[in-house]
């Protein structure tokens, strides 16, 4: 490895210069905290998001020596990091997916829904599709969301998860069968986000 690429605002670049410098670390932080946060709370729920927040950038910061320089955009590596600390709250999460099944709200998605069409289509889905969420495996699960909520790519999640990119497609291709027949069938790219998950396998 050469080092990190030429251009300073690539998170690759920052994360290098925050080895000398650690304040500049914070950067990565205004970049991509939201998103985290949302990604969280999706699976957790807000109470749990910002200490799941908090902990991945912590985490990041402690292990930004072993990050991969030839990696301009550090998103996948952070959605990673938060899932595996989501994954020691798995209770929390069934939990939460649980709730959901019974009430069929979720405030997160709801809170990013702004055409009254699209968040009753959501509405109506949202209490078999959490059930079927739930009944995953974590690690279907963690693969199924990260394509769904943080729309990452199949080698962007393999990156995060540290697996190879046919287990991605595999996990996948599986979770995306229990989500379709939770549905009845129904195309779940209508609804949670779940663009990517009907279109590839």
């Amino acid at each position: 490895m050469d080092g990190p690429p030429g251009r300073p605002d690539e998170d690759a670049s920052i994360i290098a210069d925050s080895l000398e410098q650690p304040e500049l670390f914070g950067e990565l932080y205004h970049r991509h905290a939201a998103c985290i946060h949302r990604y969280a709370a999706r699976r957790l729920g807000e109470g749990l998001a910002e200490d799941i927040t908090a902990e991945t950038f912590l985490t990041a910061f402690r292990t930004r020596t072993r990050y991969d320089l030839t990696r301009a955009h550090a998103l996948p590596w952070l959605y990673g990091i938060a899932a595996n600390l989501i994954g020691k709250q798995r209770r929390a999460e069934v939990r939460a997916l649980r709730a959901m099944t019974r009430s069929g709200h979720d405030p997160v998605a709801d809170s990013w829904t702004d055409r009254c069409d699209s968040r009753m289509t959501a509405q109506a889905v949202q209490r078999p599709l959490a059930g079927a969420l739930a009944g995953l495996s974590a690690g279907d699960r963690h693969v199924l969301l990260l394509v769904a909520w943080a729309d990452l790519g199949y080698q962007e999640v393999a990156e995060a998860l540290s697996i190879p990119v046919g287990t991605v497609r595999s996990r996948l291709n599986r979770a995306r069968k229990k989500v379709r027949f939770a549905l009845g069938g129904a195309d779940p790219t209508l609804v949670y986000d779940l663009k990517e998950v009907a279109g590839h396998g």
